[in-house]
């Protein structure tokens, strides 16, 4: 290697330094500009992510204290602080419960008792006051079962032609299509 080579070598380490030198001084200068916008950034990244984990936490905890609440229901229907709990830390379980106890009880006043914000629950919990008053009621989510008990109840009162219009509504692919077909020979007059 001749010494020519190696002074362009040597320039060239020391172009490659110098340019990497020169980069951290413009690191250091962004850096010092923008000081309290990136201390700033990072600052609300830790809190979001504390906050996010925090709340997932807590959210845990709840769900733990009502699932064993719910636990100790099952073992010991009468356990009133277990009562007490599950109704504060998870009021759609809580109206899930008493609308199983009721039902199984079929005890229509603890029916009546019940409202839930949630159209689902507050579905049922009428389609099966219904049952338990022996009335037809519309529901959304059983809405061939209910098609079903109306034309029963119109045949019983002896309204078999209104019952077979009903029960023509009910789909051939559905559950309760068996028994809609048994209830239309019914209404052969």
């Amino acid at each position: 290697m001749s010494l020519k080579d190696s002074i362009d070598e040597v320039k060239q380490e020391l172009s490659n330094d110098e340019k990497l030198l020169e980069q951290a001084f413009h690191l250091e200068k962004f850096y010092k500009k923008h000081k309290t916008k990136i201390l700033a950034t990072v600052a609300l990244v830790v809190i979001g992510i504390a906050g996010y984990n925090l709340n997932n936490y807590l959210k845990n905890q709840k769900l733990e204290a009502a699932n064993s609440a719910l636990l100790t229901l099952q073992k010991d229907p009468n356990n009133q602080e277990a009562l007490s709990t599950l109704k504060s830390k998870n009021p759609k379980l809580y109206t899930l419960y008493k609308y199983s106890q009721a039902v199984n009880k079929q005890d229509l006043k603890e029916l009546e008792s019940l409202s839930s914000s949630d159209e689902l629950i507050s579905d049922v919990i009428n389609y099966h006051k219904g049952v338990l008053a022996k009335k037809a009621v519309d529901s959304k989510y059983y809405t061939n079962l209910s098609l079903v008990e109306k034309a029963y109840l119109l045949i019983k009162s002896g309204k078999k032609s209104e019952a077979k219009n009903i029960l023509a509504q009910v789909p051939k692919n559905s559950a309760v299509a068996p028994v809609a077909r048994l209830l239309e020979h019914y209404t052969i007059k």
